[in-house]
């Protein structure tokens, strides 16, 4: 018997588990989003403060405070890349069962 060694498949490339890479992403999310908060904090501070090129560092809390939340959600919704020669995969179309199409005339006799 001779085994086809195109079909044999490897755990090494197996996708990661959809809900670690949900987490991952998560956690992610959530410390560019603290990384936000300490820009208002930091921002607030620096106001107050007044210290030597204080225009410049305020300028880039700012920065921080509108890129970091946009910058986030990319990340965040960004899946990993698909590897060469891996499977799709299967998406909502895929998965559902066909729908009879709208121009079928179906008739249903009452009795």
């Amino acid at each position: 018997m001779v085994r086809d060694r195109k079909a044999a498949v490897l755990i090494t490339d197996a996708a990661e588990d959809p809900e670690k890479e949900l987490r991952r992403r998560e956690i992610r999310y959530v410390a560019t989003m603290l990384l936000r908060a300490l820009c208002l904090i930091a921002g607030a501070v620096i106001v107050s403060s007044k210290p030597p090129l204080w225009g410049l560092w305020l300028a880039l809390c700012i920065i921080g405070m509108i890129v970091l939340p946009w910058l986030a959600v990319i990340r965040a919704n960004d899946r990993p890349a698909r590897r060469r020669g891996q499977p799709e995969r299967p998406g909502p179309d895929q998965s559902r069962p066909a729908l009879p199409s709208l121009t079928e005339e179906r008739i249903i006799e009452g009795r």
